[in-house]
């Protein structure tokens, strides 16, 4: 199988030598910096978010969509893992009711593998109107039974062309892989601020809608944005155009 392939392949000498200059130069630790170990799992990493271009599920909606397969580039970004408290999905433009005067978030306990990948259950949703950001209104309450969190990592992410190919919602198909491990935690909504503490859950909607607000602006069209807050701050860890 071509998955299996090119999980066997060995680093080439020119590409680990421009990701390290690249990499260092973006203020990114080099896991070989760490010892041989450590970058074969970044390796690793790197050539499971490549072998996902083949994987059953993509390649059957590439059919679907009457797609030429070789017409779908796949492309990996690096970027440092936050250990977030949440993490959330915002369409500036509400998805739903088709609404540009509305934001559509959803957010979920821990990383944001539970929202994007094929977990079982609810996340928190929510609207905000972008004239009145500080009342957002609540759609669902979670249901998801399980977090991810991982401790200090980086995390290689699948940045194909799907999402600009017509026709094709290649959002989602596609895998974004972890250094190390992630652990999946029971969660108890119980002991959740975003649940129970009405001003904190005000507080973290409202910067998450402001937040979408700004990045609308500066792109000049609805977003579709993937976010994540820790100790009550937002970042933004990557937006596209809303399709």
């Amino acid at each position: 199988m071509i998955q299996d392939a090119i999980l066997e392949m060995k680093a080439p000498f020119q590409l680990m030598s421009e990701l390290k200059y690249k990499m260092r130069s973006s203020k990114l630790c080099w896991p070989g910096d760490e010892g041989e170990e450590r970058w074969n799992q970044a390796w690793q990493a790197i050539k499971k978010v490549w072998a996902s271009k083949w994987n059953e599920r993509a390649y059957v909606s590439c059919r679907k969509a009457k797609l030429n397969h070789d017409d779908l580039c796949m492309a990996v970004l690096v970027q440092e893992v936050i250990n977030a408290d949440y993490a959330f999905v915002s369409h500036t433009r509400n998805p739903i009711s088709g609404n540009p005067s509305e934001i559509y978030t959803e957010i979920v306990k821990g990383l944001g593998e539970t929202l994007v990948g094929a977990y079982p259950g609810r996340a928190m949703s929510f609207t905000t109107k972008k004239s009145a950001l500080q009342s957002p209104n609540i759609i669902s309450y979670p249901s998801k039974p399980v977090g991810m969190f991982i401790k200090k990592s980086l995390i290689f992410r699948s940045d194909s062309n799907g999402e600009d190919l017509e026709g094709y919602a290649g959002a989602g198909l596609y895998d974004s892989v972890t250094m190390d491990k992630m652990e999946k935690v029971v969660l108890d909504y119980s002991c959740d601020p975003l649940i129970w503490d009405k001003s904190y859950q005000q507080s973290i909607f409202k910067r998450i809608a402001e937040a979408g607000k700004i990045v609308e602006g500066i792109f000049g069209s609805a977003q579709d944005i993937e976010g994540v807050v820790k100790d009550a701050e937002i970042y933004i860890v990557q937006t596209r155009p809303q399709i």
